[in-house]
């Protein structure tokens, strides 16, 4: 008697539908702890991976690192439903019937793409790896990164996709500390190697979302996140142009976009200042560049953008230069006070961060310089641990200048007005604000 070939799609399908697949979910950052929540609240059962064992030990101990995931959240599902198992382990991941890979893909010093935490987690994932298995990639990446680390890879072990297991890649969209969009209401795109990969795969993301927008390639969905970030980048890069230029010309470049913005049609507001920071918007545009190469394309306007928004820290230290001169300061002789060392206002992130550059550029110059961090106490930096101070009247007075790096909302900025000796603001947070003591960006 013939034996019937396994039907895995209907298999997983099924356990989808009953809520009864387990998902294992590669990189418990700022996209898969939020991703394990969300999953975990509508009743899946979670295998979350990291190889981080500082993140593991304050996970199990109900504590959150991440600004959009509340301790209270960790605390129900990793401690007291234990719907959320943590491990640095991949050998748990045997019992998964879902992968979904979210870790981090940076940029080498040479600014080309570093994928090799996608190549060491299929090196990883392959070893537990057993038909029928539902692949989901979440992580930024160039087109074509999906099937050819991840279908190609599993294919290279005698699988077929479609059939035998199955491929999806949907982009991450994160906006660390927005509390109007977080992963549960930001619309999914999706796509997929075959069209069972992207049924099987809308099954798991409808469970808890409601907008998810299907292409038709992984590559169209690949492009599709690296365009949203690019987009964003070239509009700041042209902003903080225009900011350089109106500088010169003495113009205010806040009001200048302000009653831009007045227009109902046409115009979308972008807002310079000291540079760009976080994990996607510095870094996309050259994946998208990087792999045009390859197809003889070159990308000026990316490359332009990024030049002048890398940029934007030096300009940030020639104003700041000119404002200790009014002082009869030199950057040797001065004390500098940076509010905020992240990479935007409230999230305690600090990948890519201008801040932190400038903070750098600022010891190159023998400036003594400390921060203020509300939600950062403390990070490290050439080996040495450096603390935030405490934000007091006694203390601000100290500084020569103080310097707006990031606009956290949490920040105290009328005492900061009444006891600094001058201001350099960048983020605009004295907007309407008349003081001889402030020099806007």
């Amino acid at each position: 008697m013939r034996k019937t070939k396994k039907d895995y799609s209907q298999e997983l399908l099924s356990k989808l539908k009953r809520r009864k697949a387990t998902i294992g979910i590669i990189g418990l950052g700022y996209v898969g702890l939020p991703l394990a929540i969300e999953f975990a609240k509508v009743g899946f059962h979670i295998l979350g991976i990291d190889l981080s064992q500082k993140k593991i030990d304050l996970l199990k101990n109900g504590k959150s690192y991440i600004t959009d995931v509340s301790d209270n959240e960790v605390k129900i599902f990793v401690l007291k439903e234990k719907s959320i198992q943590i491990s640095s382990s991949y050998n748990i991941l045997k019992r998964a019937d879902i992968v979904c890979i979210a870790v981090p893909t940076p940029l080498k010093k040479t600014k080309d793409p570093d994928i090799s935490f996608i190549v060491s987690a299929m090196r990883e994932l392959k070893k537990v790896f057993h038909p029928g298995m539902l692949i989901i990639l979440e992580s930024t990446t160039y087109p074509g990164t999906t099937k050819e680390l991840i279908a190609s890879e599993i294919e290279k072990m005698g699988h077929k996709a479609g059939k035998d297991f199955f491929v999806a890649y949907s982009p991450e969209r994160v906006d660390p500390g927005n509390p109007h969009f977080t992963t549960w209401n930001i619309p999914k795109v999706l796509g997929a190697i075959t069209k069972t990969g992207r049924k099987l795969a809308y099954e798991l993301y409808s469970s808890f979302l409601k907008n998810i927008h299907i292409v038709e390639t992984v590559e169209e969905a690949e492009m599709a996140k690296l365009l949203e970030n690019t987009f964003r980048a070239v509009n700041i890069g042209l902003v903080n142009e225009m900011t350089i230029m109106c500088d010169r010309m003495g113009i205010n470049i806040w009001n200048v976009i302000e009653a831009a913005s007045t227009k109902p049609f046409g115009f979308m507001p972008f807002y310079p200042g000291p540079g760009i920071g976080g994990h996607c918007i510095p870094l996309d545009p050259l994946y998208l560049s990087y792999r045009a190469k390859m197809y003889n394309f070159y990308n000026r306007f990316i490359e332009l953008a990024t030049d002048i928004n890398g940029n934007m820290p030096g300009f940030a230290l020639s104003k700041l230069s000119h404002i200790l001169n009014r002082l009869k300061k030199s950057f040797s002789t001065s004390k500098i006070l940076l509010l905020g060392i992240a990479y935007k206002k409230n999230v305690n992130d600090l990948r890519e961060s201008p801040s932190l550059e400038i903070y750098r550029l600022l010891l190159n110059e023998n400036a003594k310089v400390d921060y203020y961090d509300p939600l950062i106490p403390e990070f490290q930096e050439g080996g040495k641990k450096i603390k935030s101070i405490s934000l007091e009247p006694e203390i601000i007075r100290k500084y020569d200048c103080v310097v707006v790096t990031t606009a956290h909302s949490d920040v105290d900025y009328k005492l900061v007005l009444k006891n600094a000796k001058s201001i350099f603001d960048t983020r605009n947070v004295y907007k309407g604000v008349k003081s001889d003591k402030i020099t806007r960006l």
